[in-house]
């Protein structure tokens, strides 16, 4: 991992390899910017003050070995971004994150941009950070119900997943059922008001662009006599009832002079008034029906049109348009069917109902089951890892015990400190002080992390509080647990720090105005000064030399 302008890093590169990696320093040299650093990259938010002062930006880079293939490949892949093979199924993933002093920040990810939250989507199965806040998350039920069903794995993992959907689906049958029971009154009055509607529409049979229909032949009907006078001066031009000359009579003796022409242009124009002639005879007889049907137009049938579109006026008024009309016409009785069988949906509503809490109650009780199982593996678990850390004589127990129902369940789980021989167990947050509860949550965490599929843990100053041969045995755990997976530990302990196979020192250097460090890998005789200023604060102290190359022997028997 490379960080450059993060606090008070100005450029420091770290070699993190495989095993246990200690990261030392002293007090504000900047150790906690690695874990800065670390977060940045697995798409944490970023804080613009995490810049280093006069810096236009930070950025951060790590360099991850994954499998070529598989969910970290895949959302690579889905982001746009590539993957370098390395061989034997291997490959390596480069992320990268960039933050401005304005608080600006950007991702990268397999070499492309990618926004922040695919860092954190990769997080899931790259790395587990475990630090002083984790203990402080660990105090609640929550946070010691996800710890218990991380530590058990597949079973509470399926047993919860049956159990959501069945709770789920208890709810939405419920929620539907209370809908559908509130609101029956108004149902009711929807469906009389539907079923009264349907009935005017049938009554009245309106038919499409009937209301249009019936405007223009009101129209017609009020101005009869303009419109007769009119259509007979046009039918008496065209075809005259009596010798006086009309369009048709002339047009028929225009076609006959050019007939007797002989001259073939004439007979061309003999057959354009031939078809004048038809033409005009088509519109007088048309002018003629037109007069005809004014004449049928009863002095009673502009009454019967305006009824008529009464009528249909009365449904736009009730619906909007007449098409509105129609289509609740046609699509009203589905709806009315559906108000009309409420009844029976409630019964079988309530039936579903009944057979849906039947089957949330026996996945509540598969996965209480299930947790019941882990949570006595869990206790025995964390307990053995406390005998490790010098509390030979404390208890831990997991009780799974009922509470109210939610969406992860029926349990409340919790974990329960018996510190001595005798002492009943009480909840670890009121029994555990200082070095105790370290110890406590160091055996937790470090039980679960031997469940969890992910490759690299971090461990941020879990040590706190812890001394002697307690921090003995926390350095050999962590050791135990870096022979499976990758561990790095900020540490302020030497005797934590002297179990790693790589140890790290954050370096503070100082000109009198601007403070920066960098990161160096410690081995021989620079490790030993470092441990021995970790034990003593005196980096050349022989006793405290002494110390620490019996505490590396200790650490590290066959080297």
């Amino acid at each position: 991992m490379r960080l450059r302008d993060l606090g008070v890093i100005a450029e420091a590169t770290l070699p993190i390899g495989p095993g246990f990696t200690a990261i030392t320093g002293e007090t504000g040299a900047g150790k906690t910017m690695v874990v800065a650093g670390l977060g940045l990259l697995l798409g944490q938010r970023a804080d613009s003050s995490a810049v280093r002062s006069g810096a236009a930006q930070a950025v951060v880079d790590g360099v991850w070995v994954v499998p070529e293939t598989g969910p970290v490949a895949d959302r690579v892949i889905d982001a746009g971004g590539e993957l370098e093979p390395l061989g034997s199924g291997r490959a390596e993933l480069l992320l990268g994150r960039t933050l401005t002093a304005e608080g600006r920040s950007r991702a990268s990810v397999g070499g492309r941009p990618a926004p922040a939250g695919v860092l954190a989507d990769l997080a899931d199965h790259l790395v587990v950070v475990h630090g002083q806040s984790d203990q402080l998350r660990l105090r609640s039920a929550a946070a010691q119900r996800d710890a218990l069903d991380r530590f058990a794995g597949a079973p509470v993992a399926a047993a919860l997943a049956a159990y959501v959907d069945a709770y789920e689906r208890s709810r939405t049958i419920a929620a539907e059922l209370d809908e559908l029971t509130r609101t029956r009154d108004a149902r009711v009055r929807e469906a009389e008001d539907l079923r009264a509607a349907l009935a005017l529409i049938e009554v009245a049979d309106p038919q499409p662009g009937e209301d249009v229909e019936l405007a223009a032949r009101a129209e017609r009907l009020s101005n009869v006599e303009e419109l007769r006078a009119a259509a007979a001066i046009a039918h008496s031009a065209l075809s005259a009832e009596d010798d006086a000359p009309d369009a048709v009579s002339l047009l028929a003796e225009t076609r006959r002079a050019l007939e007797r022409g002989g001259d073939p242009a004439l007979t061309d124009l003999a057959e354009q008034a031939a078809d004048l002639g038809y033409r005009a005879a088509d519109l007088a007889a048309a002018v003629a029906r037109y007069l005809a049907d004014l004449d049928d137009a009863g002095p009673h049938e502009l009454a019967a049109v305006q009824e008529r579109q009464a009528v249909l006026g009365a449904l736009i008024r009730a619906h909007g348009s007449l098409d509105a009309a129609l289509d609740l016409a046609r699509d009203g009785a589905l709806r009315l069917a559906e108000l009309e069988d409420d009844g029976s949906r409630i019964e079988r509503l309530e039936t579903e109902r009944d057979a849906a809490r039947a089957a949330l109650d026996e996945a509540a009780t598969a996965l209480t089951a299930a947790r019941t199982e882990a949570a006595a593996r869990l206790g025995a678990a964390v307990t053995s890892e406390l005998h490790a850390l010098a509390l030979p004589d404390a208890r831990v127990q997991i009780t799974v015990t009922p509470t109210a129902e939610n969406a992860t369940g029926r349990d409340e789980v919790a974990i329960l400190l018996a510190p001595h021989p005798g002492a009943e167990p009480r909840p670890v947050a009121r029994t555990a002080s200082g070095g105790e509860l370290s110890r406590v949550m160091l055996a937790i965490e470090v039980v679960i992390a031997g469940t969890d599929p992910v490759p690299t843990f971090v461990f941020d100053e879990v040590d706190a509080g812890i001394g002697g041969a307690a921090a003995i045995e926390v350095g050999r755990r962590l050791a135990a647990l870096a022979r499976t997976a990758q561990v790095i530990a900020v540490t302020h302990l030497a005797q934590v720090a002297a179990f790693a196979d790589n140890h790290l020192t954050v370096l503070k250097q100082s000109d009198g105005s601007v403070t920066a460090s960098s990161v160096r890998a410690l081995t021989g005789a620079d490790r030993e000064a470092e441990m021995a200023r970790l034990l003593s604060g005196l980096p050349d102290s022989e006793a405290a030399l002494h110390h620490a190359r019996e505490l590396l022997a200790l650490a590290h028997p066959t080297h």
